[in-house]
């Protein structure tokens, strides 16, 4: 395969077993794993755990994604599951001298749980708004600015009566619990409880 240019036929032919091809997505989306990694403080040996298991989650679920151009939603949401579980899991195997008395529990250890979780959910938010359909995402932002907007201002900006605005936003907030960053966050949140 020579330079295919679009994702689709990326992932086509990487499915058809293109070694090229799937050379040509790993090239093009290691500076988005990459990025997405550096929010989660890892070392370098946990970052290449996660890129490493990131890509091979992409080979065995390459052909079941159904929208080819959805792929860089799925390679972040996948890296960010996988570096939380990283970072949990190296939080688990703490080892600590008993004779110490040192406590597993610090506030660092706390603070650090607490900023991940806050990032986590803000950019399943994110993707969660990118999955709606632009009016509806539209409307929802409107509805989240400091200092909130009048029913009468997001009315005037969007074009739509203000006893719309209501069950618009109604219609929307449904839509966005049902995303695939949505579903995905509520999924990571539970297992993670369940391992905690």
């Amino acid at each position: 395969m020579h330079n295919p240019g679009t994702v689709p036929e990326l992932v086509a032919a990487a499915v058809q077993g293109d070694q090229e091809a799937w050379n040509q997505i790993v090239a093009r989306y290691m500076p988005l794993v990459s990025s997405v990694m550096s929010k989660y403080r890892l070392t370098a040996e946990d970052a290449q755990d996660v890129s490493q298991t990131l890509w091979l989650r992409l080979v065995e679920h390459l052909s079941e994604i159904r929208e080819p151009r959805a792929l860089p939603a799925w390679i972040v949401t996948t890296t960010r599951n996988e570096a939380l579980r990283v970072l949990a899991t190296r939080q688990r195997c703490v080892l600590v001298d008993p004779q110490t008395g040192s406590d597993l529990e610090t506030p660092d250890h706390c603070e650090l749980d607490d900023e991940l979780l806050r990032e986590e959910r803000q950019q399943a938010l994110r993707d969660g708004l990118a999955e709606l359909k632009p009016h509806h995402r539209e409307l929802l932002v409107l509805l989240m600015t400091d200092p909130p907007m009048s029913y009468e201002q997001i009315s005037q900006q969007l074009g739509i009566s203000v006893g719309s605005i209501g069950p618009t936003r109604a219609r929307a907030l449904e839509q966005l619990r049902s995303t695939s960053a949505l579903k995905g966050l509520l999924t990571t949140r539970n297992d993670y409880e369940y391992r905690r």
